[in-house]
């Protein structure tokens, strides 16, 4: 299978090139530079000029290819609603070129879309008010396009996507505990983040895109919720420092742009997604890959 990958050269896409081509597909990736272009021929693939916010090129990709995954997304967290705006036009360009071919397409989403404070299950519909509500519109997207021919599925992904070449909320979180000098959580530290790591997820999204059906939402977890408290904890003892609590009246000042996704708790779990598409996480869990020291390392 020729598969069009946007985001290809990414934390994550650069993993699912590499599942691919081990499973015998073609990598086309969407490159916005000459160096992104030079590192996927490098990893074996062949570059896709474009950018994410270039509809057309979008189209062209996806038009060329028996399949399309999409992990791009404008990581601006302090204009989050113009990204999510970006990523719903993006999946809908990309659809456009797929309605009516049953080719699969298989879209990233988070499970921060869902209601917070509860075990989150593939089944469960978005929710508004959840912290990640700007990437609901792209779910929303996917299943019209389910009904449109399309075999359209969303792989929701925990808030740590965590191994090698991470440079998301955890590294963050370490480099506020390196300037503040101390190792910090919001409130009593109980809430929850579900956790994975990168390889797993890339498996699980050459699964569903072999193997996914049209309308399913799949859950990318390894780690069905740990502890901020005890992730504030092994950064801590790592870096040497106290382990302190924070206000949410205080989090903003300490934590900057990453204070409302530290408090947020959003446990989940891949049960079904484990149980339909025979996916089963075998790497280190986000704990585990933090006390190898490699997050550590300067």
């Amino acid at each position: 299978m020729r598969v069009f990958v946007t985001g290809a050269t990414g934390f994550i896409g650069s993993a699912i090139i590499q599942e691919l081509l081990g499973a015998g597909h073609q990598v086309l990736g969407l490159a916005r530079s000459e160096a992104a272009a030079q590192a996927l021929a490098a990893a074996g693939a062949e570059a896709h000029w474009g950018t994410l916010d270039d509809f057309d090129s979008l189209r062209r990709g996806a038009a060329v290819a028996d399949g399309v995954i999409h992990t791009a997304f404008v990581h601006d967290f302090s204009a989050y609603a113009n990204a999510g705006e970006t990523d719903r036009r993006a999946v809908e360009a990309l659809g456009t070129a797929l309605v009516g071919s049953d080719r699969p397409f298989v879209v990233t989403s988070g499970v921060a879309v869902l209601t917070p404070g509860r075990l989150g299950t593939e089944t469960d519909a978005t929710n508004p008010t959840a912290a990640a509500a700007p990437r609901i519109p792209s779910e929303e997207a996917v299943l019209a396009l389910a009904a449109q021919g399309v075999r359209a599925s969303v792989v929701r992904l925990p808030p740590s996507v965590h191994g090698d070449g991470d440079h998301a909320f955890v590294p963050t979180l370490i480099s506020i505990a390196r300037d503040k000098g101390v190792s910090a959580y919001v409130g009593d530290g109980r809430n929850r983040w579900s956790a994975v790591h990168r390889l797993d997820a890339a498996r699980l999204f050459r699964l569903a895109l072999e193997q996914g059906t049209a309308g399913a939402r799949y859950h990318g977890i390894a780690d069905e919720g740990v502890a901020v408290r005890d992730l504030a904890g092994v950064i801590g003892r790592r870096l040497n420092l106290p382990v302190v609590a924070k206000s949410p009246e205080e989090a903003a000042d300490h934590f900057g742009w990453l204070a409302d996704f530290l408090g947020i708790d959003c446990p989940a779990s891949s049960a079904l997604t484990q149980q339909q598409l025979g996916w089963h996480p075998s790497q280190p869990t986000l704990l585990a890959d933090l006390e190898q020291g490699r997050y550590f390392e300067i």
